[in-house]
Formats: structure tokens, C-alpha cells, sequence
């Protein structure tokens, strides 16, 4: 016999997950009668070491169990590991996790408990609202703008439909090809975006910069000139607002622009740290050997990494009046996503969030983390993100990840089960309701091109001419109603990368960011989204419920509330009720409804 604790179990720990400060958490462990056990104690550790120990109480003799609990508080926020120390009449050992859900003597692992800020929530419109992201260059052209601001040299192209350029110059990739798309046609598509069910865009960096993607930002304060100026970003907001509609922002905070007005490699603008020796941005920047020799982003020249401990850095971006994070949330801005947020230090990121609640109390900020973020350790530091101080809510690529490699039949039902409730217990529930679900983003190839099987090691000429063949198309097309559908139904906000929905296929940057077909937007996949994110909007359960899985074999099957999600993996027909809120790839058969392979409902 086992000792039994599951700590996804309300049977052995309520509540289910993170706790806030001073909350009570009810532990019970129960340990077979023939271990003869006379104290049980619960070990708390941070990194730093041993936190505390809490001794349980024998409360009952159940089945050749002894039960032992207790309820704990934590006063503390942090992240914390704990395991049990068991004392029996002839021995003392320590038991740990050991799997999903069951445990070991002495060997194993520990589990974990966040205990965030009482305090702590995030905003009532993020939670499970659907988002839109946009790289802006590729979306909607509308007006003219006066370019001779326009970091040179740049091309644009003569049709939307052109292939992006991926062919390196002098064995350089450029980034300097563009479509023309502006602010005033993103503004001009929000009813579009409204009747797709969205609520929040969120924008990929609109700054002035040189590249495409302008992530290469030369100057913080100023929009791009390709694609306006600051008063059609206002007009964007105003416009987004009255439809109900939030505006996220792009913040790329751990490197400039070399052609940038604080590094002004170029020496364009005679103010920059590579060129004036006594620039007011010098210091932002580490040289190794003035000027030529200098940290960057991932050893890309073109990005110089900046200090984010630089005190006049810092006062620059967040700290003084009309600051960057001042400037644009006053003109509009509903909160900012941040870029690479393992490269910010936590101390920037607590006062960047603290700066932003100060200006608009429900504003949200969200971290790109590519992994599980509440014990992520980046640099060597264990980090602080999902405490109640810094991050709202993060990019959630597990569940990506999980979702796709499930339908790619890379993992198993179980292992699918096991990785959402991984995160599901590991993240605040304010967090998790927040949450930032995407199955594709500017940074990964199209989500259709991947649950289509495509080849990967295609040249780049042969990627950029690349199209599913028909029975991949088929069966890509299976999958991805099946991977929206997870990904609108479990815990969570859906991203929907723009032209997803009109099922856009690619490869890698920059085959992921080809301008979206506006011919494309009457077709059964666009109508799907759109179905799925009015009921997403419309049920609380869906939004902020919690999730408990009663999943069978190849049959993924969990509740959301009172509402109920399944999708059906086997090639066996599933039986479903007549009366479902919705439903896909399903048949009759004398007068009962059975779901096909890929097919689900919600009922």
C-alpha cells in the first residue's frame, strides 16, 4: 500500500492550486496503518532553503489508513516547495512527488505552492477575453502619410500579395520590405474584428523603427511614419473603446535600434551613444571597447542591449512625468506586453507594472515567457513574475505546445491532461483567467502549416512558394478546428494571430507575416471562430470557471462550470447529447448523435 497525497486533489489539499497571503490551505495525507507512523510534518523550502514546518494532526483511521492534516497559512509571498517528513516507530524518511499525482519515499520531487499578494487581480475585461494580434505592416492599408521621416533605405511593395523578402543582402537579412499597412486601416477593420467576437488587439510595435517587425525601436515616443502619427493612434483607441475594444501595446524594453536616436550608429542624429561620446544615453549601454564593441540582444548588432538597472534609463521609460509608459497610456493604451521579458530584471518589471497601475488602475501587463512561468529561472535567478507584483498574465505557450503536439499524436490524452493542470495548479487564478491561450504568433510558423505536417527542411525559396497539398490541407484543417476549440474552451484568453482565421499558411519568419487576404474572410473557418468566441463571450463558465477533467482514453473530456467540453481522439464513434451549445464533425445514427474522429462539442 502507498501513502496517498495528491495535491491536485481536494482530498488532500483544498483549496486547488495557489493561495493568496494568510489564506488557509487544508493538507491531508493519508499513510497505510502499518507504518505505525507517530508524527507527520509538513517541510516548506524557498530557494533560499528550509521556510518552515507545520506538524499534522491525526485526525482519523480510515480503510488501513491513517489520515493526518492540518490547515497551514502563508503570510509570505513566494514561491515555495514542500514534501512531508514521516515519523514511524522505527524510522524517520521524507516522502515527495513522484509522477502527476502519486508519491515516493526519499526520492523524487518536491511540490510547489505560489502564495501571491492578497491584494492581487487582474482586470474583469482580460479575463477570458478573446485577443486579435496584429503585426501591423500586414494588415489594412488606409491613407497616405508623409514618409521623408522614414529611416531609409526601405522598399514597398507593388502588390499585398507578394512573398515577403527572405533572401540575405551582402549575407544580411534587411527587414527593410513593406507592405504599407497604417493605423487608420487597422481602425477602419474594428468592426471586422468586433464581429470576429474579439476584445482586446493586441499590436505588434508601431514605433518608429527601421525593420519591418520594429522591434529594432529608434524612437520610444514617436509612431511609425508608414504607419501615421499619434493622433490616428488616438483616434484608434477612441474608436476601439466606443466598440468595446482594448488596445495592448508592444513594449520592447532589453534593446534599441542601432539606428536608433540613443545609439544613432549612423550617426544620424548626432545624439546617440555610438557616435557622441557624451550622449545623455551612453550609459543605458555596455561597451566593452568604445564605440565598436558593444553587448546585444542575442549577439545581433543591429539590436545593442540596453542596462535595464540604469537608473536614467529606467526614470526615462518608467520613473519621470510623461514618461514612455506615461505617454502612451494616456493617449490611449490599455497595457503593454512585454518583449522578451526574461532579459527584464524584476526590479524593472515591479516598477513598470506599479508605474502603469498608478496611471490606469485596470491596465494590464503581460510578459512574453515561453515556458512554465510561475518557477521559470532565467539568467540564473529564480523569477518573481507571477507573485501579484509584476506580470498580470503571460504568453501561455505550454498549452500551445500541448495542444499540438496532441494532435500531432506526440503525446497521449493523459500527458495532455497532466501539462494544462501542470499550469492550471501552478498559476494564481487571476493570472490563469488571463491568461494569453495563441496557437501561432509572429514568432512561430503558422498553426495550419504545422498540424499540417508540412516539411520543414524546405530551402527558403522552396518555403516561399510552399502550399499544403490537398489531403495535408484536409487534414491540417481536422486539426485546427479541433486546436481552436482547446483553445477557446480551457482556462485562458484566446489569441488569434492575425489571418488564422482565414486560415493563412507559413513557414518561419517572415513565411508566418504575409499580408492578410481581405478576400479570404467569408469561409466556414472564419464563421467558426466567430461561433466559438460569441460563446466564449457569453459564458461566465468559460471565462472564469474552473476546469476538472473526466477524460477516457482517446476521448478528452473535461467541465468548465456547469458547461461540459469534449473532443473525441478515437477512431470509435462518441455518444453526445441532442441539445449542445455547439458541435463539429458529428453524425446521426438512429436518432442519437455521435461525435467522429477530431469532432467536439459543448454542452
Amino acid at each position: 500500500m502507498r501513502i496517498l497525497f495528491d495535491s491536485k486533489n481536494e482530498k488532500y489539499k483544498k483549496p486547488f492550486g495557489c493561495v493568496r497571503q494568510g489564506e488557509k490551505c487544508e493538507f491531508s495525507i493519508h499513510i497505510p496503518t502499518s507504518c505505525q507512523t507517530t508524527a507527520v510534518n509538513l517541510i516548506f523550502e524557498t530557494d533560499d532553503g528550509f521556510y518552515k514546518s507545520f506538524l499534522l494532526e491525526k485526525k482519523e483511521i480510515l480503510d488501513q489508513y491513517e489520515i493526518f492534516g492540518g490547515s497551514i497559512s502563508i503570510y509570505d509571498i513566494g514561491l515555495y516547495f514542500y514534501y512531508f517528513e514521516i515519523s514511524t516507530l522505527n524510522s524517520k524518511f521524507k516522502l515527495f512527488k513522484y509522477g502527476t499525482n502519486d508519491t515516493n519515499i526519499e526520492e523524487g520531487e518536491k511540490w510547489q505552492l505560489i502564495c501571491f499578494d492578497e491584494n492581487f487581480d487582474t482586470p474583469d475585461w482580460s479575463k477570458g477575453a478573446v485577443y486579435y494580434q496584429i503585426f501591423p505592416d500586414r494588415f489594412n492599408i488606409s491613407g497616405k502619410y508623409d514618409l521623408s521621416e522614414k529611416l531609409t533605405p526601405y522598399t514597398i511593395h507593388n502588390s499585398t500579395h507578394e512573398c515577403p523578402e527572405f533572401l540575405p543582402v551582402n549575407g544580411e537579412i534587411l527587414n527593410n520590405d513593406f507592405y504599407g499597412g497604417t493605423l487608420k486601416g487597422i481602425e477602419e477593420k474594428i468592426p471586422y474584428l468586433k464581429a470576429l467576437g474579439v476584445n482586446i488587439i493586441y499590436l505588434n510595435p508601431i514605433f518608429k523603427a527601421y525593420s519591418n517587425h520594429r522591434y529594432d525601436t529608434c524612437d520610444y515616443k514617436k509612431i511609425d511614419p508608414m504607419l501615421g502619427n499619434e493622433e490616428d493612434f488616438e483616434d484608434l483607441c477612441k474608436s476601439a473603446h466606443k466598440q468595446g475594444v482594448r488596445i495592448i501595446l508592444d513594449g520592447v524594453f532589453s534593446h534599441t535600434g542601432s539606428d536608433s536616436i540613443y545609439f544613432d550608429k549612423k550617426n544620424r542624429f548626432g545624439t546617440g551613444a555610438y557616435t557622441n561620446e557624451i550622449s545623455v544615453y551612453k550609459n543605458w549601454y555596455k561597451f566593452q571597447n568604445y564605440p565598436e564593441k558593444y553587448d546585444c540582444w542575442w549577439g545581433i548588432e543591429t539590436l545593442p542591449a540596453i542596462d535595464k538597472t540604469n537608473p536614467d534609463y529606467i526614470n526615462y521609460i518608467i520613473e519621470e512625468e510623461n514618461s514612455v509608459i506615461e505617454y502612451w497610456l494616456k493617449k490611449g493604451a490599455d497595457g503593454y506586453r512585454l518583449d522578451v521579458a526574461d532579459e527584464l530584471g524584476d526590479k524593472f518589471i515591479y516598477l513598470l507594472n506599479k508605474k502603469v497601475k498608478e496611471i490606469k488602475k485596470d491596465a494590464i501587463v503581460i510578459g512574453e515567457v515561453w515556458e512554465d512561468a510561475s518557477n521559470k529561472v532565467s539568467y540564473g535567478v529564480r523569477r518573481k513574475y507571477l507573485l501579484g507584483t509584476e506580470l498580470d498574465s503571460v504568453m501561455n505557450y505550454p498549452f500551445k505546445n500541448a495542444i499540438i503536439n496532441l494532435l500531432l499524436d506526440k503525446i497521449s490524452p493523459q500527458d495532455f491532461e497532466n501539462r494544462v493542470m501542470t499550469i492550471t495548479e501552478n498559476y494564481p487564478k487571476p493570472v490563469l483567467d488571463s491568461v494569453m491561450n495563441l496557437l501561432s504568433t509572429h514568432d512561430t510558423p503558422r498553426i495550419l502549416t504545422i498540424l499540417g505536417e508540412a516539411d520543414f527542411s524546405l530551402s527558403k525559396s522552396q518555403k516561399a512558394e510552399y502550399t499544403l497539398p490537398e489531403q495535408n490541407l484536409h487534414n491540417a484543417l481536422e486539426r485546427l478546428y479541433a486546436a481552436v476549440f482547446l483553445e477557446f474552451t480551457l482556462p485562458g484568453s484566446p489569441s488569434i494571430y492575425y489571418g488564422d482565421e482565414i486560415g493563412m499558411q507559413g513557414f518561419e519568419d517572415p513565411f508566418n507575416r504575409r499580408f492578410f487576404d481581405w478576400g479570404k474572410t467569408t469561409s466556414l473557418l472564419t464563421d467558426f471562430y466567430a461561433q466559438l468566441a460569441k460563446i466564449k463571450n457569453k459564458h461566465i463558465d468559460l471565462k472564469t470557471g474552473d476546469i476538472k477533467f473526466c477524460s477516457k482514453d482517446n476521448v478528452i473530456k473535461f467541465c468548465r462550470g456547469k458547461l461540459t467540453c469534449v473532443l473525441n481522439l478515437s477512431v470509435e464513434p462518441y455518444l453526445i447529447p441532442d441539445d449542445v451549445l455547439l458541435s463539429k464533425n458529428s453524425e446521426c445514427y438512429s436518432n442519437k448523435h455521435y461525435l467522429l474522429k477530431y469532432g467536439f462539442c459543448i454542452y
